[in-house]
């Protein structure tokens, strides 16, 4: 169209300036007139094919007008389909959009309960790790004492537990001779122990009864391990003597080659046991030694025969430990600080010794007052 437009522009017909008279009067002669007639007719043709153009144009135009049409038509087809689909998709869109945000709210409790899992798993290694060396066990050097077996006995290790635990103020351990007593006081929970005025206090305390939860060995593994140049002696007489007194006396003896000895490099008294365990410096001092297996040692003017055995050093490899619960014990939680020490105990003796109330017969009872702190030691049951 704009080219179409810049040939009429071109092709339109002016008379020149030079044909135009002062007076305003065209002056023409024939010959003028005939270029003017040709000059005419080039403008018709010229104007002829401006209008052939035009209708090319314009029949372009029209086309490309139905073209646009029809993708106008087409789009108001999609965005017809597309508003429905829409309105279709809406409740979906919703369902999504609350299903992300509970995605959302699901990874962060994964998270949590990932961050939870974390703390048990380190809570579980530390449990094993105390299980493995639980506090109970003395941090000391192990003397096992015992009777001489058979040989398919000395796989077997029988041990009798000493349990130390800690007491907090406001409680007491009470233990019956019955363990149905005990139970029946288990099942009651929370007592209501009425205090005597001759106690010097009136009313009634309300106490809590818990069982007693102890970790007990279950399996016990110790990789022994023969010594070649200690000895073990035993049987060592009940002198007043100090410790130094006695570890010197016997390495002054045994360190003598006269004596079956040789130089002492190391000697130790066993706590608990009353044994003394010799290291010598040289190889074949022990075992001569052991042959003999009883020498004669005086002691001031008394001679004393002395056991002489081979040294066994054992470490604990394995130990493993399972929950046991007291079945005679009951721990007594929340007393109240209002009477003296001795003055309570027997007031709860007296109460939980009454079958009226769900006791029976007390063997022991241990109370921690207020503010203090105490130790109970646990041991097996010999009955």
């Amino acid at each position: 169209m704009a080219d179409s437009e810049e040939v009429t522009q071109e092709s339109f017909v002016r008379l020149p300036d030079e044909l135009i008279l002062e007076t305003g009067s065209l002056v023409m002669t024939p010959e003028r007139l005939q270029q003017e007639i040709e000059k005419y007719k080039e403008c018709c043709n010229t104007l002829e094919q401006d209008w052939l153009q035009l209708g090319i144009a314009k029949e372009a135009a029209e086309q490309q007008t139905r073209g646009f049409q029809s993708k106008a038509e087409r789009f108001r087809e999609q965005l017809g389909k597309a508003k429905s689909l829409s309105r279709e998709l809406e409740p979906s869109c919703q369902e999504l959009c609350l299903a992300k945000e509970e995605r959302g709210k699901l990874l962060q409790q994964k998270q949590e309960l990932e961050k939870e899992l974390e703390d048990l798993e380190e809570r579980r290694l530390i449990w094993e790790e105390q299980a493995k060396v639980p506090p109970s066990l003395p941090d000391r050097t192990m003397v096992f004492k015992g009777h001489v077996t058979e040989a398919e006995d000395t796989n077997t290790l029988v041990t009798a537990p000493r349990i130390r635990q800690a007491l907090p103020g406001g409680s007491a351990l009470i233990t019956f001779e019955k363990p149905e007593v005990a139970q029946r006081i288990l099942e009651m929970k929370e007592h209501e122990v009425k205090l005597d005025e001759s106690l010097g206090c009136e009313g009634r305390v309300r106490v809590q009864a818990r069982p007693v939860e102890l970790l007990l060995p279950s399996a016990l593994e110790i990789e022994m391990k023969l010594c070649d140049r200690c000895i073990l002696l035993s049987g060592l007489p009940p002198l007043s003597l100090s410790e130094d007194q006695m570890l010197d006396k016997l390495e002054l003896f045994f360190s003598k080659p006269k004596n079956g000895g040789g130089e002492v490099e190391q000697r130790e008294l066993l706590s608990g046991s009353g044994h003394v365990v010799l290291a010598f410096v040289q190889d074949g001092v022990a075992e001569q030694l052991t042959r003999k297996g009883r020498i004669q040692v005086p002691f001031g003017k008394e001679t004393y025969e002395v056991k002489v055995t081979p040294y066994m050093s054992g470490e604990i490899t394995d130990l493993q430990v399972r929950p046991s619960v007291c079945s005679k014990t009951v721990l007594l939680s929340g007393i109240p600080d209002i009477l003296d020490e001795e003055s309570m105990r027997d007031a709860l003796e007296i109460h939980f010794q009454k079958p009226s109330r769900g006791g029976g017969e007390v063997d022991a009872l241990g109370y921690v007052p207020v503010g203090q702190r105490g130790f109970a030691v646990f041991e097996a049951d010999t009955d």
